[in-house]
C-alpha cells in the first residue's frame, strides 16, 4: 500500500520494492527498498517523465528534503522525482551493527555485504524500473558514489536510461584503491594548505588539540575514542563548499578551563561526535575500500597502508617539530572500527572484506565508449573526494558525455549551487541529444 501526503509546493509518495539480495539468485533470500515519489504540486496528475536520485556515498539514504529545496525544484519543473534510498540505507532494509548479527558471524556478514556495491545497485533500478515507469526509460542523477553507480549502469543497462547526469561522481574506470589514495592525499593536503591560509590562527589551535590528544585518553560522550588520527580524520569536512568555515568554527572554542587544568570542551566533542560517528551510515565505513574492488587484489585498508607513504601526515612526527598538523579526510582506517561503538562490533567483517578477492568488474569500457545514452558531468575542478583526473580520463572513454568543468563549487555542488547545477547538466544533455 503506497501512502501520499504533501508538503510545500510538492506531492509525496511512499514506494516500497521487493528485490533479490543477488540478483544472480532471483529465487533466494529479498530484502525491501524504500523510495520517495516526489512530484510538483500543480502537476501531479501530468504524465512526466522519470528522474531518480542515487546519493553519493556509499552509505547514505537520499535527500529528506522539504518541499522544492536545493536541486529538487529544477528537477520538478519537468520531472517526476524517485529518491532512492539504495540498499542497506535510509528505509531500505537497514544494514548496521545491530541488524547484521542476525546474520551470523563475520564471515557471514561480510558475504551478505558484497551485495552491496554499484553492480547491486543498478541491478535494483532496473528490477524496480517496470513498476515504476511502466517499462519506459528514466533519467538518473548520480551524486559523488552516485555517479560511481550511474557509469555501471551506462556499462551494464543503458536500454534503462533516458540519460545520465552526474555530479562529481566521474570514477577511474580502472584504478585500483591504492591508485585512488595516492592521488588523493596530496589533493588532501592541498586543502589543508588552503585552508590554513584562509584562517591562520587554527595553525597553533590544530596543534594544540592533537598534543592534547596524543598525551590524554579521551573519550567523546557516545563512547567514541577520540584520538589524533581521528582529530585529523575531521579534514573530511574541506571537501564541501563550506567545510572549511565550519572546521574552523569548530577548532575555536575547543578547551575550556578546569579544576583539572585545561581540556576539551563539552561542546567541542558534542560537534566532534556528530561528525566522527558512522552510527547513521556505517556501510560507508563497511564497503567505502570496496567499490574500487575489480579484480583478485584485495584493497587491503588501502587508505592506511598508502598513507604511510606520505609521513608529513604523522602528528607525533609533526608535533616534534613546528609545521601544521594535517588533516586527512574521505579515507576508511581500521582504527575506525576500534574507535567508533557503532563500528566496533564489525572490525572482524571489515577486516574480511578487506581480504576479499572475488571482486568483479563494475565498468564496460566496450560499452561505454559505445555509449548513445546522453550524458552530462559536473567535474569539480580539484575535488578533494573525486580525482579530476581521473574524472577527465573517464569522460573521454564515456561516448558523448558533455562535461562541465568548474571551480565554482566544491564536491556538494549539487547541493550548494542545486538548481543551477542541475539545469547546466540538463541543458548539456538536450543538446547531445
Amino acid at each position: 500500500m503506497t501512502a501520499s501526503y504533501r508538503q510545500p509546493g510538492v506531492v509525496l509518495t511512499d514506494r516500497r520494492f521487493t528485490v533479490p539480495l543477488d540478483h544472480d539468485d532471483p529465487a533466494g533470500e529479498t530484502i525491501e527498498l524504500y523510495a520517495r515519489e516526489v512530484v510538483a504540486s500543480d502537476r501531479a496528475q501530468a504524465d512526466l517523465p522519470w528522474l531518480v536520485y542515487l546519493q553519493g556515498g556509499p552509505g547514505f539514504g537520499a535527500n529528506r528534503f522539504v518541499g522544492r529545496q536545493s536541486w529538487l525544484g529544477r528537477a520538478l519543473k519537468d520531472h517526476r522525482v524517485l529518491l532512492l534510498d539504495q540498499r542497506g540505507t535510509g528505509h531500505s532494509t537497514p544494514a548496521n551493527r545491530q541488524t547484521l548479527a542476525l546474520r551470523g558471524g563475520p564471515a557471514e556478514q561480510a558475504d551478505y555485504l558484497a551485495h552491496f556495491r554499484a553492480d547491486a545497485i543498478v541491478r535494483d533500478c532496473e528490477a524496480i524500473r517496470g513498476q515504476v515507469t511502466g517499462g519506459a526509460r528514466w533519467s538518473v542523477l548520480g551524486q559523488s558514489f552516485g555517479g560511481f553507480c550511474t557509469v555501471h549502469y551506462l556499462s551494464s543497462a543503458p536500454e534503462g536510461l533516458a540519460a545520465a547526469l552526474i555530479t562529481g561522481g566521474l570514477p577511474s574506470l580502472d584504478a585500483h584503491a591504492d591508485d585512488v589514495y595516492r592521488a588523493a592525499y596530496p589533493r588532501i593536503e592541498r586543502k589543508v594548505a588552503a585552508h590554513y591560509a584562509r584562517y591562520p590562527q587554527d595553525v597553533e589551535r590544530a596543534r594544540r588539540i592533537a598534543d592534547h590528544l596524543l598525551t590524554h585518553d579521551v573519550s567523546l560522550p557516545n563512547g567514541y575514542r577520540l584520538t589524533v588520527e581521528a582529530f585529523q580524520s575531521l579534514g573530511i569536512m574541506l571537501g564541501g563548499s563550506e567545510g572549511s568555515h565550519r572546521l574552523h568554527y569548530l577548532l575555536e572554542d575547543a578547551f575550556v578551563r578546569t579544576p583539572r587544568g585545561p581540556e576539551l570542551s563539552d561542546a567541542f566533542q558534542e560537534a566532534a561526535q556528530s561528525l566522527l560517528s558512522y552510527a547513521s551510515h556505517p556501510l560507508y565505513a563497511l564497503v567505502h575500500e570496496a567499490i574500487y574492488g575489480q579484480d583478485e587484489r584485495p584493497t587491503a585498508w588501502s587508505a592506511e597502508r598508502v598513507r604511510a607513504e606520505f609521513p608529513q601526515f604523522d602528528a607525533a612526527k609533526t608535533l616534534a617539530g613546528d609545521g601544521p598538523l594535517l588533516f586527512t579526510g574521505e579515507s576508511v582506517h581500521p582504527w575506525m572500527f576500534e574507535c567508533d561503538p557503532a563500528l566496533r562490533p564489525l572490525r572482524e567483517t571489515a577486516g574480511l572484506l578487506a581480504a576479499r578477492t572475488d571482486w568483479q568488474p563494475l565498468y564496460d569500457t566496450a560499452r561505454l565508449t559505445a555509449n548513445e545514452v546522453p550524458a552530462a558531468a559536473a567535474v569539480y575542478h580539484d575535488d578533494m573526494y573525486v580525482d579530476t583526473g581521473h574524472a577527465l580520463r573517464t569522460a573521454r572513454t564515456i561516448r558523448g558525455l558533455r562535461t562541465w568543468v568548474t571551480d565554482e563549487f566544491e564536491h556538494d555542488g549539487v547541493r550548494a549551487g542545486g538548481p543551477r547545477v542541475l539545469d547546466r547538466l540538463l541543458a548539456l544533455t538536450r543538446d547531445e541529444a
